[in-house]
C-alpha cells in the first residue's frame, strides 16, 4: 500500500469517532490544510497532473526545511518529535490563519514561539455573571464546553428552546440536536459550519477533560451535520457579526454579536446581542 492510500484509508472512520491520539489528530489536520494549498499559493509551478489535491507531502517539506520521511510521518500520526521551531515552518508554509496556527501548536502540545507569555491567576467568576444582569440587552457567559451558566431575561427571551423554560443549557447541542435552533436560526447551515469551526479552535485547550470529550462524541453520535463539519478540520476563530433569527414571536430580528473574554479566564464568554 502506497504512504498517500494509507493516509487516506484512515479518514473512513474519523467523521463519526474523536480524535483517537494527539499525533493522529496533529497528522489529520496538517494533512487537511496541505490539501487545500495549491502551488500557485505558495510560488510553485503547476507541473504534470497531480494525482492528489493541493500540495505534495515532498513540496510542503522543501518549504518547511525538513526532510520528506520526517514530514509524511508526521502527516501518518506516528509518534515522532515536533520541535516548535519545525511546527512554526509548517505553519508558515501551509498559510495558517492565527487560529488555525494555534490549533496546531496546542494538539502538538507545544508553546507557539510568536506567542506572548500566558497571563497570571484567573479572575473570580462571580463578578462576571453578576455583569450579565446588568446588560440591557440579550446576554449570556459560556463555559468550556459553550453551556450557558449565566443569562438575563432578554436572552431568555430571544432564544427560545434553549434559555427559556427547562432545557439544555449548551449551544451545541442546541444548535445541532434541536429543531427549534435550526428554525430560529437564520442561514442555519453556514452558522452551524462556523459554530463546530469556532468550537474545534476552543476546545483543544481542554480537549481531553472528561466533559469535553462527552460532547463531541455525543455530537458526532446524534448529528450527521456536526459529525461531517468536525471532519473537515475548519478551524475559526469566534468573532463576531450581525445574527439573524426567525423569532416565534417577534419575527425576523437582527443583532451585532460581541464576544468577550474575562481578563486570564479565556475557558469563559461573555455574549451580548446588540439589536440593530
Amino acid at each position: 500500500m502506497s504512504i498517500d492510500t494509507r493516509a487516506a484509508s484512515t479518514d473512513a472512520g474519523s467523521a463519526k469517532t474523536l480524535d483517537a491520539t494527539p499525533a493522529r489528530a496533529l497528522g489529520e489536520f496538517i494533512r487537511a490544510h496541505r490539501e487545500r494549498l495549491s502551488p500557485e499559493a505558495v510560488g510553485l509551478p503547476p507541473g504534470p497532473r497531480r494525482r492528489t489535491p493541493g500540495l505534495r507531502r515532498e513540496e510542503v517539506a522543501q518549504l518547511c526545511g525538513v526532510s520528506p520521511t520526517w514530514y509524511t510521518w508526521i502527516e501518518q500520526g506516528r509518534p515522532v518529535s515536533a520541535s516548535a521551531d519545525a511546527l512554526a515552518r509548517i505553519a508558515v508554509a501551509l498559510q495558517l490563519s492565527r487560529a488555525e496556527r494555534a490549533y496546531l501548536f496546542e494538539l502538538a502540545a507545544q508553546r507557539d514561539p510568536a506567542e506572548p507569555d500566558a497571563p497570571g491567576a484567573a479572575d473570580a467568576p462571580a463578578t462576571l455573571l453578576q455583569t450579565v444582569q446588568l446588560v440591557d440587552a440579550p446576554a449570556y457567559v459560556l463555559d468550556r464546553q459553550w453551556t450557558a451558566i449565566a443569562w438575563n431575561t432578554h436572552a431568555a427571551d430571544l432564544f427560545t428552546g434553549w434559555l427559556d423554560g427547562e432545557h439544555d443549557r449548551n449551544l451545541l447541542r442546541f444548535t445541532f440536536t434541536e429543531a427549534l435552533g435550526q428554525e430560529l436560526i437564520v442561514d442555519w447551515e453556514t452558522r452551524a459550519r462556523r459554530l463546530a469551526a469556532e468550537f474545534r479552535a476552543d476546545s483543544i485547550r481542554h480537549l481531553n477533560d472528561a466533559p469535553t470529550r462527552a460532547l463531541i462524541d455525543s455530537l458526532l453520535a446524534s448529528s450527521d451535520a456536526f459529525a461531517r463539519y468536525w471532519a473537515s478540520q475548519d478551524v475559526f476563530e469566534r468573532e463576531g457579526g450581525r445574527r439573524e433569527f426567525n423569532h416565534p414571536r417577534h419575527g425576523r430580528v437582527a443583532y451585532d454579536q460581541i464576544t468577550l473574554k474575562p481578563a486570564h479566564r479565556e475557558d469563559l464568554k461573555l455574549v451580548v446581542l446588540v439589536r440593530l
